[in-house]
């Protein structure tokens, strides 16, 4: 089977859908048939891709908002109909300038976590009862190196990200037998608008393209290939 036809009118949904790598994810799917929503707090930017993309679906919605969880899975039922697979590639550092644990506010760090790792879970439970009903799914989880080493200043993101991924190991070995599969990837560094956030004075020239790490992510996913819960691209 072809990448392409195994993305042949899958349905994708895809939280952080307007920039960087949720983006390249959704218009590189978009491209090779599958149907696509995704989910972006910002409405100027999603009505925008939808005027550009007539066939994708634009959601505004806020992942980190308990009470905008349901009302958002619910638009995508009836919109979309029963998902094959959700990517959480929406995520936040927290404050920025970066700063050591000791100066960050204990909301900051409670956001950081709503954001990357409660959102998520919130949402993959509202979504999860017809991947379980059907036998077959794929949550996909976007990780990053932060959460197994150890940076300075990078502490709620990085402690949001091992939270994740351990989130996805237990998943993934709750439900695998019933056909629904769990994968955290990490992408690499990006030349994305997050990542300038964080280190305003990186090398453009260091950083991956979304579109290539898009790529590589989704050649993963059409070989099957969930030989790890983590791994990079």
């Amino acid at each position: 089977m072809t990448q392409t036809t195994y993305w042949h009118h899958k349905k994708v949904v895809i939280t952080g859908g307007t920039s960087g790598l949720g983006k390249a994810l959704a218009l590189q799917l978009l491209a090779q048939g599958a149907q696509v929503a995704i989910i972006a707090r910002t409405a100027a930017p999603l009505k925008a891709l939808a005027q550009e993309y007539p066939a994708l679906i634009a959601l505004q919605g806020d992942v980190s908002v308990k009470e905008q969880i349901h009302p958002l899975a619910g638009e995508i039922h009836a919109r979309l109909g029963d998902v094959d697979i959700l990517i959480h590639a929406a995520s936040t550092l927290g404050a920025t300038p970066l700063r050591p644990l000791l100066d960050t506010d204990c909301e900051d760090l409670e956001q950081v976590l709503q954001t990357n790792l409660i959102g998520p879970f919130r949402l993959t439970k509202a979504l999860l009862p017809g991947m379980v009903l059907r036998q077959q799914g794929l949550v996909l989880n976007i990780s990053s190196d932060a959460a197994v080493s150890a940076y300075a200043t990078w502490g709620s993101y990085s402690v949001s990200k091992a939270a994740l991924d351990h989130l996805t190991r237990v998943w993934d070995a709750e439900l695998a037998p019933q056909g629904v599969r769990f994968l955290a990837l990490d992408p690499g560094d990006m030349a994305t608008p997050m990542h300038f956030a964080a280190i305003p004075d990186a090398d453009p020239g260091q950083l991956r393209d979304p579109a290539d790490s898009a790529t590589r992510i989704l050649e993963l996913v059409a070989a099957e290939d969930f030989s790890h819960v983590r791994r990079g691209v």
